[in-house]
């Protein structure tokens, strides 16, 4: 139940980012709401229901977007399974570890999506690089404003079980 909140607050603030990208004039960037949603699933929910709600997070976020069909929802589990592997090394329960977390997920995403875009796109028509750092930048900031409101969802664990990705 949880997770489909999460996705409803992830369609509504990819519905809201859409807004104020276009109001603030953002041609080469965005801000990337969905890596902060994701890296909470990383850190708080189970692995199934993570995987799950990343998938779901991943596929708005490939349904708003306009690029190529399911390359997002791939990217968005496949950024779950990095950060909760890292997770089992490094200490993420406060703001600040959570906006940088959220900011390499971020920033890991984007040059993914470039990769893979940069492949099997025609010339010209793949992801662009050039307004990725201020995406990271505002991702992280995002992100640091949004962890209290994350905490309150909480998913019944603190962090993830003991292993890489059990």
């Amino acid at each position: 139940m949880k997770t489909l909140l999460l996705l409803v607050v992830a369609l509504l603030l990819l519905a809201l980012e859409s807004v104020v990208v276009m109001e603030l004039g953002l041609t080469l960037t965005r801000i990337d709401v969905t890596m902060a949603l994701v890296v909470f699933l990383a850190l708080k929910a189970s692995k199934v229901e993570g995987a799950i709600g990343a998938f779901g997070i991943g596929y708005l976020l490939d349904v708003m977007s306009g690029h190529p069909t399911m390359l997002y929802p791939f990217l968005a589990v496949l950024v779950f399974l990095l950060v909760r592997a890292a997770a089992a090394v490094i200490d993420t329960h406060s703001r600040p570890l959570f906006a940088i977390t959220t900011a390499a997920a971020a920033a890991g995403h984007g040059l993914l999506a470039f990769g893979f875009t940069s492949i099997t796109a025609l010339s010209g028509q793949g992801v662009s690089l050039r307004g990725l750092p201020l995406q990271v930048v505002l991702s992280a900031g995002f992100a640091f404003l949004m962890w209290p409101a994350l905490k309150r969802l909480d998913f019944g664990q603190d962090r993830p079980e003991p292993g890489v990705l059990r």
